[in-house]
């Protein structure tokens, strides 16, 4: 026999089933509570607070020689011999050429007979002519004969004082024929040899002696840059009335830093109207000779101190699409904030900062990614979020830096 079951039961069973399925869910709701929200996202700051800076500016420039002098001979004649080595250090006074001194030792010769000559007709003039003084007062001679004894007497002086300045000009000749060395310092090569003829004051040089120990770095600086540094200096940002603004430090062409430190002499006075810089010159010791003349170098010479400088590392700066830069601090509130700010220069992994950040402002510089500008934050100084970052992340990430 088979059952039939009518359409009417079963949408009541059907209707029974989804009641008590509704009230079950019910049931469920009212047994739980809402969820909480989530806690705001915990970044790593550091406070601002204002610090002394040097500042320094890296410079371009060649080394020249603290003293150049260029051997020339005094006395014309044939070089006998040549008595340095090329390249060598040499005294001031060392002899460096020798001229054939025989030309110059006949005309010393010379000039000392004519002056015995002349001392001694002077004696027998002298005396003939004081005996015409006595004869002229008891009128045996004409005055006449008296006029013509004194001017002979005259001309035989100034003949004597002739010859002697003509011994002495001889004498210095003589010694001109021994060629010295006017400074102390490094002599290059020899331009001439033993042999040739050379003239006095000739306009090639023998060889040339430069002092290299000390020795200068000349550098170049912009207009633009000096206007600058004006304005500051005037405006109370940059004090350069330091013990240590006069010293300058010197990398090498090859980047290394040169061990010894410079001292800055002045500052020239003239713009070179080609390229609109001022020319800077600092003297170096230089006692191993590491720095030739005409070596390309940089110098880095400090501006002055700013006592109030801000400093931020640089992993917490951010440019936005136009490349302007900004970085994001928590507030006294605990919301994001977005700070644009204006950056003057890069010292060691820092940016110093000249506006758009204060004293006692907290900036975020671990954890950027995960706020944005309205937003809560949780702030932890870098100290706390060193000590409480996990083992493998405090591996993997830098060290933040504390100001």
């Amino acid at each position: 026999m088979q059952f039939r079951i009518k359409p009417n039961r079963i949408t009541k069973s059907l209707f029974l089933f989804i009641l008590a399925c509704v009230f079950l869910l019910g049931s469920c709701n009212n047994g739980h509570q809402t969820q909480p929200s989530p806690p705001p996202p915990e970044v790593v700051t550091v406070t601002v607070k204002e610090q002394p800076v040097v500042l320094t500016t890296e410079l371009t420039g060649r080394t020249s020689p603290y003293q150049v002098a260029e051997v020339r001979p005094q006395v014309s004649g044939i070089i006998q011999k040549r008595l340095f080595s090329e390249g060598a250090d040499i005294k001031a006074g060392t002899v460096l050429y020798q001229i054939d001194p025989a030309p110059l030792q006949a005309a010393l010769d010379s000039a000392r007979a004519a002056l015995s000559r002349s001392e001694a007709n002077l004696s027998a003039i002298r005396l003939k002519a004081d005996r015409v003084r006595e004869l002229v007062a008891d009128k045996a001679v004409s005055q006449q004969d008296y006029d013509d004894a004194m001017a002979a007497l005259k001309q035989t002086e100034a003949d004597v004082q002739y010859w002697k300045a003509a011994v002495e000009t001889s004498r210095i000749n003589l010694k001109y024929a021994s060629i010295t060395a006017p400074i102390s310092g490094r002599i290059g090569k020899s331009n001439v040899t033993v042999g040739a003829l050379v003239a006095a004051y000739q306009p090639i040089p023998l060889a040339t002696v430069q002092q290299l120990d000390p020795i200068y770095v000349d550098v170049s600086q912009s207009t633009a840059e000096l206007l600058r540094l004006k304005r500051r200096t005037e405006g109370g940002h940059l004090d350069q009335n330091g013990t240590d603004q006069k010293k300058v430090k010197l990398i090498l062409d090859d980047g290394t830093s040169y061990p010894l430190e410079g001292t800055l002499q002045f500052r020239d006075v003239t713009v070179d109207p080609s390229t609109g810089t001022v020319t800077l010159r600092a003297v170096f010791s230089n006692p191993e000779g590491v720095l030739l003349p005409g070596m390309f170098v940089r110098a880095v010479v400090q501006e002055g101190v700013n006592n109030k400088a801000i400093l931020v590392p640089q992993q917490a700066v951010s440019r936005d699409p136009k490349g302007n830069p900004f970085t994001l601090i928590v507030d006294a509130e605990g919301k994001v904030q977005q700070r644009q700010i204006t950056i003057d220069r890069a010292i060691g992994d820092q940016w110093l900062i000249t506006s758009g950040l204060a004293a006692g402002e907290r900036v975020i510089i671990e954890g950027i990614q995960k706020v944005r500008p309205g937003a809560p934050a949780k702030a932890v100084s870098s100290g706390e979020g060193e000590t409480n970052r996990p083992a493998a992340e405090h591996e993997a990430l830098p060290a933040a830096h504390t100001n």
